[in-house]
């Protein structure tokens, strides 16, 4: 075992890519695939020092590692308490886990954009936005402070306005990033007025000192509803579930390698860890937690349900990640804490590989609908057997790294609530129609032609080919991970890690996993049913997808509408209500209220000067009159107010 990891090393993970960052923008910029080396290497190096961090997060038993907290900033107040910022880490470990999960992927996502993103003209600003959004969410891990973490949150969706909206000069881009960051920011409010709460009932942000509070009773249940409920809201917007889920399938205008970085170890990762730490919160505000789980089931899904009919397949993985992290939270919300996060953890790495497969063809058809593809098994193989695992993975067969992770959600909710059980487990079943939809439209069958490169760059979609070796070995890599990684818990290695950085009341009154062969083998069961039922309709075609879409219609319409909400939140919340309504109101305000006072006072200071004009004569005999008709009303004033 090596030493305890330096705070100072600790500290190089977030500032490394940072580092990385000022280099492009000061040296690199003008030398592009220079952008992309220091970026990897800054990565890399975090993901070492990652290591390290993981290795004294096991010496430890997963509690957090005694790293000393420094004051920053202290505003003195006249009335009430000061605020006080610290500045610190909490390292143990859950962040050790989260650590691993976002260096690694970010690592093999930035090497897979060399040859994605290569001849594009912005190589290196690309390059400067993914250094930018890893230390992001790399400070939201580490930090310990509440108030800090809100600061890293916000960056995070700032990279991701920047990153989602990369190819500003495309229309469907930039609405795409100014949608992301308008939904998340709605979230955001939500969160920041919960971090208000707190501190004005504790009068600290510190998270672990929060914590202890709320387990031993300091805070009354019903502020720490209140606060867990605010926690939601942005954990909510950044990690899409439902009501606030529009904004991720959009998202998919961006890069597809940040679409993999977003979507596996980022953003959407951002808001389940923020309930995680402050699970210990959500064990004592009960109504919150039950919360949690009701929209986490209902998000798991509508999302899924969703993936059964787009024709993009980015947009297919999109809804995919919404249905998963909905099964996340719904885990979170039943008191699954380690099921939850060993579901992200697993998920992140088939997550990824998905997206960068969806990437991999994209770049030999330079399409992502379906309906142009098919056949590419035989000219792209590589592709092809990492999309497959990483397809079974994630629709839970045996012995993929998803059928471990998502058996523990399914076992928990069993044991917790019947309802979200059955739920979870339809889930299961339209997780692999889809994904395996997605498998067959792409892969088998005839070649349907792909499509034209976008002003004459791009591919030649006539002869498809494999993807060079720099995006054909990360997605071998993550094959391995989707294969291999959820064996990582089969000893209770990652629980034993996860329960280690909880308070120790908290963790006593954790669940205990039980493998459960009945769940394990009717999951596996359903999952398999569900691929049958996907090689029927897409792979054989022995049963016609058009004739079920003509025989539920009504549905079929309700899904490929998304139930109507974009309609909802953009024709009648935007331009109803904001535009139509604020609008008038705002210019009503504007030309009586505002122009209104600045038209009067315009108005009265012509009229005066023109009176006084009048008095500007041009002759001396009359100036000299005023002056003595002021003297006598001047004389006349003073014998009247001191009279003799």
């Amino acid at each position: 075992m090596l030493p305890q990891v330096p705070e100072g090393v600790v500290w190089s993970i977030l500032l490394l890519p940072l580092g990385s960052l000022v280099a492009i923008a000061l040296w690199a910029r003008p030398y592009p695939r220079w952008s992309g080396y220091l970026t990897i290497g800054a990565i890399a190096l975090a993901f070492l020092f990652s290591l390290w961090v993981l290795d004294s997060a096991i010496d430890a038993d997963g509690a957090p590692l005694p790293f000393q907290t420094h004051e920053w900033l202290t505003i003195a107040s006249p009335v009430g308490q000061d605020l006080v910022v610290n500045v610190g880490l909490r390292v143990d470990g859950l962040t050790a886990i989260m650590l691993l999960v976002v260096t690694a992927v970010s690592l093999l996502v930035q090497v897979y954009s060399q040859g994605y993103m290569a001849g594009d003209g912005g190589y290196s600003r690309y390059f400067a936005y993914m250094s930018l959004f890893t230390a992001s969410m790399l400070g939201l891990l580490l930090v310990d402070s509440i108030l800090l973490l809100f600061v890293f949150w916000e960056l995070v969706g700032l990279c991701s306005y920047l990153l989602i909206g990369f190819w500003f000069h495309r229309p469907a881009a930039a609405r795409a990033a100014v949608k992301a960051f308008i939904v998340t920011r709605l979230g955001d409010l939500g969160l920041l007025l919960a971090i208000i709460l707190i501190w004005t009932k504790t009068g600290t942000f510190q998270i672990a000192e929060i914590q202890e509070l709320a387990v031993t009773g300091a805070i009354s249940v019903n502020v720490l509803t209140v606060f867990a409920l605010g926690v939601f809201a942005g954990a909510a917007g950044k990690s899409a579930q439902f009501p606030l889920h529009v904004w991720l399938p959009d998202a998919m205008e961006g890069p597809t390698p940040v679409s993999a970085l977003i979507h596996a170890a980022t953003m959407v990762a951002a808001g389940v860890y923020l309930v995680a730490r402050l699970f210990p919160i959500y064990e004592v505000a009960e109504g919150a937690r039950l919360t949690v789980a009701a929209i986490g089931g209902t998000t798991a899904l509508i999302a899924a349900l969703l993936g059964l009919v787009v024709t993009d397949i980015k947009r297919v993985l999109a809804y995919s990640t919404i249905s998963q992290l909905g099964y996340m939270m719904l885990a979170l919300g039943l008191g699954g804490y380690v099921a939850a996060i060993f579901h992200l953890f697993t998920h992140a790495f088939f997550k990824a590989l998905l997206f960068l497969g969806s990437g991999s063809v994209n770049h030999a058809t330079n399409t992502f609908d379906m309906r142009h593809m098919g056949g590419l098994r035989r000219v792209m193989p590589w592709t092809y057997a990492t999309f497959l695992i990483a397809s079974l993975s994630l629709a839970g067969v045996f012995p993929f790294a998803g059928f471990w992770s998502k058996d523990e959600i399914l076992s928990h909710a069993w044991n917790e609530q019947q309802a979200l059980f059955w739920l979870a487990l339809a889930v299961v079943f339209l997780t692999a129609f889809y994904m395996f939809r997605a498998v067959f439209q792409t892969f088998e069958g005839a070649y349907q032609g792909g499509e034209a490169p976008e002003e004459g760059h791009g591919a030649d979609p006539a002869h498809p080919h494999e993807s060079p070796l720099v995006m054909v070995a990360p997605l071998v890599t993550l094959a391995v991970a989707a294969l291999l990684i959820g064996l990582a818990n089969v000893s209770g290695g990652v629980e034993h890690l996860l329960a280690g950085a909880l308070p120790a009341e908290t963790r006593e009154a954790l669940p205990e996993f039980e493998f459960n062969w009945g769940i394990a083998l009717g999951s596996t069961a359903l999952a398999l049913a569900g691929i049958g039922g996907a090689w029927l309709f897409y792979g054989a075609r022995v049963l016609s997808a058009e004739r079920v879409r003509q025989a539920v219609r009504p549905l079929h319409l309700l899904l490929e509408r998304k139930y109507f909400l974009d309609d909802l939140y953009e024709g009648v919340l935007v331009q109803g209500v904001l535009y139509r309504g604020a609008t008038a109101v705002l210019s009503w305000f504007d030309t009586y209220i505002v122009d209104g006072v600045a038209n009067g006072v315009g108005g009265a200071l012509r009229l005066g000067s023109s009176g006084l004009r009048l008095l500007q004569t041009g002759q001396v005999q009359v100036y000299g009159a005023m002056a003595f008709v002021g003297l006598l009303i001047a004389t006349g004033l003073a014998l009247l107010l001191t009279p003799l």
